[in-house]
């Protein structure tokens, strides 16, 4: 791996801006690492060398210019491939949409277009966003960097893949259910989603209307930041969008401190179904913590006899809607897990659906002042057991598949109902070198304090430092 690829975020982008190296430089570094990991890990769809050079040299042509330079100027990075691009392919990772060329732009990509960013490419992706796992019959599995016999994590599996095995710098993904902090957790990563409708949802690929997110996938805490601090605030185009204001996000990574904050562990739920491996590391940073300065204290969580069944039936009925018609005209060229789970909605009853949506205000009112009352950030486990295989996991429409989706979206899914900002955080390593993980989860808009405690914590620690085998 080229030392180059080996910096954070922040570095390489001050490194650009400084011209201690040039972005063409560390594009053409990219794109080798890419192209020869491309075997081993499979995270790309797409590569676009030419497209990304050609940006990469107008990045240094305008910092020679002296132009005023964004915060990821020069930087590579590359996203999950449901993001719009006017004119480019964007498959969703599927078979269906594999010619599908959009005629709109995400509001997040121009963001990070206007930040300065080269786009590499795109990256693979459950079909669709619809699997936990990073499986996809189409492109084929995207395989975990610390070891490529087990899973990334999904459904925005290149996004983690491609971030933690160094071919670029971060990655956007989507969270639905769980689809950024899952593979950030697999693969060693800080990802964020952020409080639902803080991040533009215009221009990208839809699932479920009420839970989808969009968020970062970085290295480090910083380099989150910095992401979400260039993709978050008001957008109107997207007519969810909020207009509460926004704030420096990376600030609060900057020297932080965590002294007298109030850091929960759920009495009841989050913990219950968690593998001794997952407690340990989840203990092992609250100790962390509290050496810290931060007063762990024990939280009562409200509603914990039906957090696993919360979110069902309004992704599965949104989900459905969605694909009825492609699920009628062209079922054969959905994956058999895919389609098997828009089949499985049918049988949810429609008052099932308008039962979730009218009671959503009220659970979300009631959670956020019975568990923030009690202590400023929340943690939790985010995989409730070590990560698992390829091969365990890979079950298709089989007996047996939805129980193994559950289990491992069960404490990631609940706070899209909730709507609530959570941070996945690296924290360590278990007993066959894959990563463990938290998250951290807070009150609505409580983005930049869940990065100071996680920067702590990093900072701390040092989890993120290495390198997977792969980069090697």
């Amino acid at each position: 791996m080229s030392e180059l690829l080996n910096m954070s975020l922040v570095e390489a982008a001050d490194s650009v801006a400084s011209g201690a190296v040039s972005s063409v430089e560390l594009t053409k570094a990219a794109l080798l690492a890419g192209e020869s990991a491309q075997t081993r890990l499979n995270c790309f769809i797409d590569l676009w060398p030419e497209r990304a050079l050609k940006s990469a040299a107008h990045a240094d042509a305008q910092r020679i210019a002296g132009a005023s330079l964004g915060p990821l100027h020069g930087v590579p990075l590359a996203h999950k491939d449901m993001f719009y691009r006017a004119g480019e392919i964007s498959t969703c990772g599927s078979k269906i949409r594999a010619d599908f060329r959009p005629t709109v732009t995400a509001t997040v990509l121009e963001r990070l277009d206007s930040a300065g960013a080269v786009t590499l490419g795109t990256l693979n992706m459950a079909e669709f966003a619809t699997g936990p796992t990073g499986h996809n019959v189409h492109y084929g599995a995207c395989r975990n960097p610390w070891n490529s016999d087990y899973i990334t994590g999904g459904s925005s599996s290149g996004s983690g893949a491609a971030t933690a095995a160094r071919l670029v710098f971060g990655a956007l993904g989507s969270d639905t259910g769980g689809s950024v902090r899952l593979p950030a957790a697999a693969c060693g990563l800080f990802g964020m989603k952020a409080t639902q409708s803080r991040v533009s949802r215009y221009g990208a690929m839809g699932l479920s209307f009420s839970l989808d997110n969009i968020g970062p996938l970085a290295r480090t805490a910083r380099d989150c930041a910095r992401m979400l601090g260039v993709i978050a605030g008001f957008d109107e185009l997207d007519s969810t969008s909020s207009r509460y204001p926004t704030v420096n996000y990376e600030a609060a990574t900057l020297n932080p401190d965590i002294k007298g904050l109030r850091i929960g562990v759920p009495r009841a739920y989050f913990r219950d179904e968690a593998d001794a491996q997952v407690l340990d590391a989840a203990d092992n940073a609250l100790r962390v913590l509290e050496s810290l300065g931060a007063v762990i204290v024990d939280v009562d969580i409200p509603f914990a006899d039906v957090m696993a069944r919360i979110g069902g039936p309004i992704s599965g009925i949104e989900a459905l809607a969605l694909h009825r018609a492609w699920m009628r005209e062209r079922p054969q060229d959905y994956g058999p897990q895919t389609l098997a789970r828009h089949l499985s909605n049918l049988a949810v009853p429609a008052a099932d659906y308008l039962a979730a949506v009218q009671a959503r205000p009220r659970i979300i009112r009631e959670f956020v002042d019975t568990v923030f009352s009690q202590c400023d950030v929340l943690q939790a486990p985010v995989f409730p057991t070590a990560i698992p295989t390829i091969a365990h996991t890979d079950v298709g429409a089989g007996q047996g598949f939805e129980q193994m989706l559950s289990a491992l979206t069960r404490n990631t899914r609940p706070f899209n109902f909730l709507a609530l900002p959570g941070l996945s955080t690296p924290a360590g390593f278990c007993r066959n070198g894959l990563p463990l993980s938290f998250q951290l989860l807070g009150r609505p808009f409580a983005e930049a304090k869940l990065l100071r405690v996680g920067a702590a914590y990093e900072a701390a620690t040092q989890w993120t430092t290495a390198p997977p085998p792969s980069a090697d």
